[in-house]
């Protein structure tokens, strides 16, 4: 599902050069759950970014799906692939506050222009937010946001869903909750789920685990 390919980044290149990641290459099969650890700086959102196109190599390719993504040149293609390949859960929910739950889940869908209130319905109720439809985000607690960030995350059936540091603002039983959901969902649905995080616990329910260090990924599970 996912292959990096001796990527290099390297911020401000001939300046003053600051090599975050340095000819890595990784290997994610379909439906894994996988962690990537490591701390503040070490690169893991920028390894995240690069694979969801928000950013480009220094050199290196990344393959998404059987797909170059580096190859793409346009911003139309990459925010295509974005919006019908992957799905994003971030520490901050990123829930519009002037919508409701169920607006905001369907959200993905609208802009695709395949709105279907009843799927978002359901992906709410899988979550247990079922009762909670018509609530703005300011009612709801953080765990029921971050939830409902998870159902939007999902509405266009993503192959892939990347999460960076998608626990950083819960607490230790919402944060056990977050990955036992992600663990059941690539078992279930082989999804492939790439999370990056600093919490060491999310590497109990992972199928792989890569810690990033010196611009470097180390497989340790």
């Amino acid at each position: 599902m996912i292959e990096l390919k001796h990527v290099t980044k390297i911020y401000n290149p001939g300046k003053e050069d600051l090599c975050v990641l340095e000819d890595v290459s990784l290997t994610i099969a379909r439906g894994k759950f996988t962690v990537l650890l490591g701390p503040s700086g070490s690169g893991k959102s920028t390894l995240l970014n690069l694979i969801a196109m928000l950013d480009v190599p220094t050199s290196g390719q990344i393959w998404v799906d059987g797909k170059n993504i580096t190859a793409l040149k346009s911003e139309s293609a990459r925010s295509k692939l974005r919006l019908t390949k992957m799905g994003f859960v971030f520490q901050f929910d990123g829930l519009l506050p002037e919508f409701s739950l169920l607006e905001n889940v369907e959200m993905p869908a609208r802009m695709l222009g395949k709105s279907s209130p009843k799927k978002a319905q359901s992906l709410l109720e899988r979550f247990g937010l079922g009762h909670m439809v018509h609530k703005l985000p300011a009612d709801l607690s953080g765990g029921e946001k971050q939830r409902a960030s998870i159902a939007r995350a999902l509405r266009n059936n993503p192959v892939l869903l990347l999460a960076d540091e998608p626990t950083g603002n819960l607490d230790a039983q919402r944060k056990i909750q977050v990955f036992e959901d992600f663990a059941r969902m690539s078992r279930s649905e082989k999804l492939t789920i790439l999370m990056v995080t600093h919490d060491v616990h999310a590497a109990d329910f992972a199928d792989e685990v890569f810690t990033l260090q010196n611009k470097q990924l180390i497989k340790t599970k």
